[in-house]
């Protein structure tokens, strides 16, 4: 836990910094990946409350931020699969309908869209709020311990389901959708090709679903052992997810600084030349190639070209740029 914060809150930031004071044209991804970092960045500040719980095995902090702090959680949660879902379909249109792409990307529209994702994540997160108590530990009484509270077995099946299902099974299809889709349309370009940025989100989707996948199989599991009656089964399902739900937990929250790292792995080639501005010049790769390809495109290829442009977010960016002058001078 200490090394995810040691780790995530720097990277986290320092994604912040660079699309706020270094990057000079922002993206609509651009725009995801700033507020994506921010909700990993806010969620990892909190890491050292949870650092403390974990050491003296004591919940020190008072009911108020036991609720808090869990529902800060689900927000984090929410808001992730929700951006990364977000920039998905947005390729998606990107590909498939790229005359609506500058339309769609105005930035009222983009603003007013990320405001309202935030107001929804923070309205279906309140369950959370709801379902958090402080109590005596089951094993030491002089122990208080932060945990969920359900008056009836209903409540837990609502809550559970509604996170496996809102926070991950509709959104990752939504987004596995489109990447078919992608997939399918650039091959039928003459376009079809690696794209650097296209590797990105795609790592970012599935580094996603690994370390969340399995809190949301703990949630299926509960769910399942609730709607049982008293039986050995129930009873085996108890000993799966009781056990479980901790170690899912904090593997959910791990995913909070993988994103850093996956960024700098894909903004590696601008490092040499751009130092601690490397990651606003992958961020700028976006804009700066498109803009050089846009004229260059003639109208049977006008699909296929505004399709890479949009996804194109590699050094052949910065390479673009001197074949230009050069082809001018």
């Amino acid at each position: 836990m200490a090394l995810v914060f040691l780790f995530g809150v720097p990277g986290n930031l320092f994604i912040i910094w660079s699309i706020l004071f270094r990057t000079r044209r922002r993206s609509v991804t651009t725009l995801l990946i700033l507020n994506l970092a921010c909700a990993d960045g806010a969620l990892l500040c909190l890491t050292i409350f949870f650092i403390v719980y974990l050491a003296r095995r004591h919940w020190d902090f008072g009911l108020a931020l036991c609720k808090a702090l869990f529902y800060l959680c689900n927000t984090n949660m929410y808001a992730s699969i929700f951006f990364i879902t977000l920039m998905s379909l947005h390729r998606l249109v990107a590909i498939m309908w790229p005359q609506r792409v500058t339309a769609l990307a105005c930035k009222k529209k983009i603003v007013r869209t990320i405001g309202v994702l935030w107001v929804v994540v923070f309205v279906i997160s309140i369950p959370a709020l709801l379902y958090r108590t402080v109590k005596p530990n089951d094993h030491e009484n002089t122990a208080m311990v932060c945990v969920p509270k359900h008056s009836t077995s209903q409540q837990v099946v609502f809550q559970y389901t509604f996170e496996t299902v809102v926070g991950f099974l509709v959104p990752y299809g939504l987004i596995m959708s489109s990447y078919v889709c992608i997939v399918r349309r650039i091959r039928q370009t003459k376009f079809c090709r690696n794209v650097r940025s296209e590797k990105l989100i795609l790592a970012i989707v599935v580094t996603f679903g690994i370390f969340w996948l399995p809190y949301h199989m703990i949630n299926i599991i509960q769910v399942v052992s609730e709607g049982l009656s008293d039986s050995i089964m129930k009873k085996e399902l108890n000993n799966i997810w009781k056990p479980s739900r901790a170690v899912t937990s904090a593997l959910a929250f791990i995913s909070s600084c993988v994103n850093p790292i996956l960024y700098t792995f894909a903004g590696k080639s601008y490092i040499r030349g751009d130092g601690m501005a490397f990651m606003a010049r992958l961020f700028e790769g976006i804009s700066l190639d498109y803009g050089l390809r846009r004229g260059r495109q003639n109208n049977k290829d006008v699909v296929g070209a505004k399709a890479i442009d949009t996804l194109s977010l590699s050094s052949t960016a910065g390479k673009a740029v001197n074949n230009e002058i050069d082809m001018k001078s």
